[in-house]
Parts: C-alpha cells; sequence; structure tokens
C-alpha cells in the first residue's frame, strides 16, 4: 500500500523484513510516522536491532526503508 505526499511522491508503507540470523522472511506494514526499533523474528525469535548508522529495522533489514527516511529522501530531492 502507498501513500501520496504533497508532491504526489508516493510512500510504501509495506516492506519485507529478512531476518539475517536465519534468513525467514515476512511482508510487515510500516508505521508512516516512527521507526521500529526492536523487532522480533516470528520464526527463530531473535531480536533484530538497527545497525549502526540506520534508523530502523526496516532500512536496516527491509526491502524498503520506513516512510520516515522515503519522506526525507523525496523531500531532499
Amino acid at each position: 500500500m502507498e501513500r501520496c505526499n504533497g508532491n504526489n511522491k508516493k510512500v510504501n508503507k509495506i516492506s519485507v523484513i529478512t531476518c539475517p540470523f536465519c534468513g525467514f522472511k515476512k511482508e510487515e506494514e510500516m508505521p508512516l510516522d516512527a521507526c521500529v526499533h526492536f523487532y522480533k523474528c516470528e520464526s527463530c525469535r531473535k531480536i533484530l536491532k538497527p545497525k549502526e548508522g540506520d534508523c530502523c529495522v526496516f532500512c536496516s533489514y527491509g526491502s524498503v526503508k520506513c516512510p520516515p527516511k522515503q519522506l526525507e529522501e523525496i523531500n531532499f530531492q
């Protein structure tokens, strides 16, 4: 699912997060206005934390960066 911002650019709310420990993948809906700092893998039950320099687990392990980062990149262009 996507949401348009004021510049008619689309923000993707769906990301496939991949566990770096076991490789399990799951499609998740991301919050539009917040970063997710912890995520528990459904398969191996390990807690994922963002890599150094990333704001959230979606920026580190997701197929799409979090909505706040997407908006930051859109507004920068």
